[in-house]
């Protein structure tokens, strides 16, 4: 059983940088893939972006990318996710989520309820982008 938490969001202006934490608690936490995805007010969650287990491989949704990076340290149970040239669009609840079974590089296949799927959840955090 994991528990992730996730850290690190808040109000920026439009061009600005975050980055979001997720720690994870529990065991066999590196044979996880972990990613985040976001969900806007009226709309279905959406994949961001997803890091392997061994951090070798890494997947982005494309409006992402070139601005997101996500990075994992084991020794430290954290996945991270580093957001550059943040826009309106941006906006969103952001949640961490981690699966074992299933492979990193069909989770932008995963949206809305579809995303059930994946095994643990955060609670998710608020990130806000102004004009």
């Amino acid at each position: 059983q994991l528990q992730l938490v996730e850290s690190g969001g808040g109000l920026v202006q439009a061009g600005d940088s975050l980055r979001l934490g997720c720690t994870v608690s529990g065991p066999t936490f590196s044979a996880y893939s972990v990613g985040w995805f976001r969900q806007a007010p009226g709309k279905e969650r959406e994949f961001v972006a997803v890091i392997s287990w061994s951090g070798s491989d890494t997947y982005y949704t494309d409006s992402v990318k070139g601005r997101f990076t996500i990075t994992r340290d084991n020794a430290k149970m954290s996945v991270y996710l580093q957001m550059n040239s943040l826009e309106p669009e941006d906006t969103a609840t952001y949640y961490c989520a981690a699966d074992r079974g299933i492979a990193p590089g069909v989770w932008h296949y995963y949206k809305g309820t579809a995303t059930q799927r994946l095994h643990y959840w955060g609670q998710g955090t608020q990130v806000t982008v102004s004009s």
